[in-house]
Formats: C-alpha cells, sequence, structure tokens
C-alpha cells in the first residue's frame, strides 16, 4: 500500500531546530523507542546552513566522476577533485557536519556515545538519476542496507540525512513497512547456502575486510531479493515522504527499508553501533533472523 504523505506507523516528527538539542531529554526516551523500532526520526526544522562561500560548491562538478558522493573519514577526505582553497571548504563542511551530528546523538541517545564508531561523513552533489550504477547500487529501489565488502556481524547502521538544496527541492523518500515482515517475505527467497570456507577465501582474498558470517550473507541475499522484486518495488508496503530543504532524518538504514527516488544535495552522517548498546535489542535485524531461522547467525 502506498501513500503520499508520512505515515505515523513509519515516521516521528521531532520539534528539535538545535543541534546540539538543549531540550532532547524530555525527546529522549520516545526518540530511542522509535528509532529502535525501526521508525525514521524526522527533524523538519534542523538545517545545516552554509555560507556563500561553501554553498557555491554546491556542483557535481566537485566529486571525481568515478565516485557517487566526496567522504570525509579518520583516513581523510576522498572523492573529489577540489583543490587549494575549495578542498579546504569541502573538508571544512564536512568536518563540521561531523561535529553536528555526533552533538544531536550525544544529545538525543547519550547511551550511544561511548559505542559509535566508524564514522564516515559524506556530501552528495549528484541528483539522483544522474549516476548510473548497476541495479544493486540503485537507490531508487527500496532495500535494507548491507555491505558487501564490510561485513557488520550484527552491528547496527545509524545514519543521519540533511537536505541542504538551495533550490526548494525535496529529497523525496520511500520508507518501508517493518523489516520483520519484509524478513518473512524474503526468507523463503534466499537459495543461496551459507559457505563459512567461501567466507574465510573472500577475507584471506581481501574482497572482504573480515569475515562474513551467516547474517551478512543473508542481509546481502535481503538486500538483493527485495531491489529485484518489481512487485514489491511498485506495490509494496511503502510510504512517500519529502524530506524539504533545511530537515533532518535519522535512521538505522539497516533495519529501515528505505529507497531515495529524487533529489539533489545531501549531506550523510553514518556510523557503526554495537548491539550492547541497543536498548531494545530484540528489534535488531540479527535478532530478528537469527528467531526466524530459528539458530545463532553471527558465528563468522
Amino acid at each position: 500500500m502506498s501513500a503520499t504523505a508520512p505515515s505515523t506507523d513509519s515516521i516521528l516528527e521531532l520539534p528539535l531546530q538545535d543541534w546540539r538539542a538543549p531540550e532532547a531529554a524530555t525527546l529522549s526516551t520516545q526518540a530511542l523507542r522509535a528509532l529502535e523500532q525501526g521508525r525514521v526520526l524526522h527533524f523538519p526544522h534542523l538545517g545545516f546552513a552554509l555560507s556563500p562561500e561553501e554553498g557555491s560548491l554546491l556542483d557535481p562538478k566537485y566529486t571525481d566522476p568515478k565516485r557517487k558522493n566526496i567522504s570525509l573519514t579518520p583516513k581523510g577526505l576522498a572523492g573529489t577533485v577540489a583543490a587549494g582553497a575549495a578542498r579546504e571548504r569541502v573538508q571544512g563542511i564536512l568536518q563540521r557536519y561531523l561535529d553536528s551530528t555526533s552533538a544531536l546523538l550525544d544529545a538525543l541517545f547519550p547511551g550511544y556515545r561511548a559505542s559509535r564508531h566508524g564514522p564516515a561523513t559524506s556530501l552528495r552533489l549528484h541528483a539522483i538519476g544522474t549516476w548510473h550504477p548497476s541495479w544493486r547500487k540503485d537507490d531508487r529501489l527500496l532495500h535494507v542496507d548491507a555491505f558487501p565488502s564490510r561485513p557488520l556481524h550484527g552491528e547496527r547502521i545509524l545514519r543521519v540525512f540533511t537536505n541542504i538544496n538551495p533550490n526548494g527541492k525535496p529529497r523525496t523518500w520511500r520508507v518501508g513497512g517493518p523489516f520483520e515482515a519484509a524478513a518473512r517475505r524474503y526468507l523463503p527467497t534466499m537459495d543461496k547456502p551459507w559457505r563459512p570456507w567461501l567466507a574465510g577465501l573472500m577475507h584471506q582474498a581481501g574482497i572482504t575486510k573480515q569475515r562474513r558470517t551467516e547474517y551478512d550473507h543473508l542481509m546481502l541475499q535481503m538486500h538483493d531479493a527485495m531491489k529485484r522484486d518489481t512487485r514489491y518495488q511498485q506495490e509494496g508496503d511503502w510510504t512517500q515522504v519529502d524530506f524539504m530543504p533545511g530537515s533532518t532524518w535519522v535512521c538505522f538504514s539497516d533495519q529501515v527499508s528505505h529507497a531515495a527516488l529524487s533529489g539533489q544535495f545531501m549531506l550523510e552522517q553514518t556510523w557503526q553501533l554495537p548491539l550492547t548498546a541497543l536498548s531494545y535489542a530484540e528489534l535488531a535485524p540479527v535478532r530478528v533472523l537469527e528467531k526466524l531461522k530459528g539458530r545463532g547467525l553471527l558465528a563468522a
């Protein structure tokens, strides 16, 4: 069932307007429960301001043609052809966004602070649809996130997004239904058996950063099965929502099925979070899949 307005079942709107969120303590319990239940937290009045000099960098020409986005990780800046002062401003935008999103998450979810790791901050300059990836990398198709080269061993993918479009254009998403419903739909179609020896070979060959677990194997199959399912993409259980410029949204992207249909110019912050940091760990994808499979899935 599709819709053209946000469903209160899939999206929780919150009134914060400050990244340091002095009033976050009053919202923390509600926000935490909604986030771990698999809802999207939407902050319609939480924008990220750019200076005129920074705004001049909102042009796809500053992105490496071989990359979808410009990214900042602890290893440094990657994915940009900007040089000199322009490169410094790009890095400054990303560092400031990392600082702002960290302050927001610390205020809303203080229990996550000591456990968040693997930060990656991205600036996306391409309009959706102008980047031509394979179907597996097509963000316009509903999917849950899973990384082929970076097994997560059950850890969560926590993401913050902000629309910085200077022309008033929304970033249009589809947000799918509950993770367990999707898992029940696709588990019977997953016919690739789990082979621990193959996971070991892939890690030894450098194809993956660590050995895949059966959980990682299932999540990759689920990601692909969702994207291949034309009927689900057209008629499935999803809600369509426009995230307007000057708004921010947060979700666990390994749990929330999502698709980005249109839009341009966005900042994104990604963190990994271990299961031990969660308040409702039984709702995490790995625990849902273990319940449905009737066995543990994290043996490497």
